[in-house]
């Protein structure tokens, strides 16, 4: 049996809804308007979606299509599927006691940001590589260079000794940055 498309929106609709009241609840435990306001804003960085598309969602000018349905899911911790699930239905329940019994476990090799500190970082540093490009690059280039190559490894530019066994790191680095073209400069 499938469920008509006009359900499906409705329900993801509400089950997005019960996602906020669930972030809210977890996050303050008194909230006001001015703080709800703030909330929505944090919730929509949550869900790796811009605000604005937050509020076209909850004024119904926007639907959840498949992909941001399974995107809410994921970040949420929720399994898949569940944005599609009534909030009372058997199989809602079965899934809801299925997540609550076993989270699963955050992987760890995901390039998306894992949480509140991990998206603020990511959030900076694109902030500040659109602003200032070729300073971004050169900067964070030096920086990872430092964290990544032992103190008493050789620069790039010389070559090490043929016995000396290389370090993973070091030498993931050293492909990364040879990798890396000059960002060509735009007239503005």
């Amino acid at each position: 049996m499938t469920v008509p498309v006009h359900d499906v929106a409705q329900t993801r609709l509400d089950n997005a809804l019960r996602l906020f009241d669930e972030f809210v609840r977890a996050t303050v435990k008194h909230p006001d308007a001015a703080t709800l306001r703030g909330l929505e804003r944090r919730f929509a960085e949550r869900l790796q979606i811009q605000p604005s598309y937050w509020s076209q969602i909850k004024s119904r000018s926007r639907q959840i299509g498949e992909r941001l349905a399974r995107q809410f899911e994921q970040l949420c911790h929720k399994p898949q599927g569940w944005m599609d699930q009534p909030e009372g239905s058997p199989a809602a329940a079965a899934r809801s006691a299925q997540s609550t019994a076993a989270p699963a476990p955050e992987p760890h090799d995901s390039p998306l940001p894992q949480g509140d500190d991990e998206r603020f970082i990511v959030g900076l540093v694109l902030t500040y590589y659109r602003r200032h490009p070729q300073r971004a690059r050169t900067r964070l280039l030096d920086l990872l260079g430092e964290v990544l190559m032992p103190a008493t490894a050789a620069p790039a530019a010389k070559p090490a000794a043929p016995a000396a066994p290389r370090d993973d790191a070091l030498d993931l680095w050293r492909k990364t940055q040879s990798g890396v073209a000059p960002l060509k400069h735009t007239k503005r």
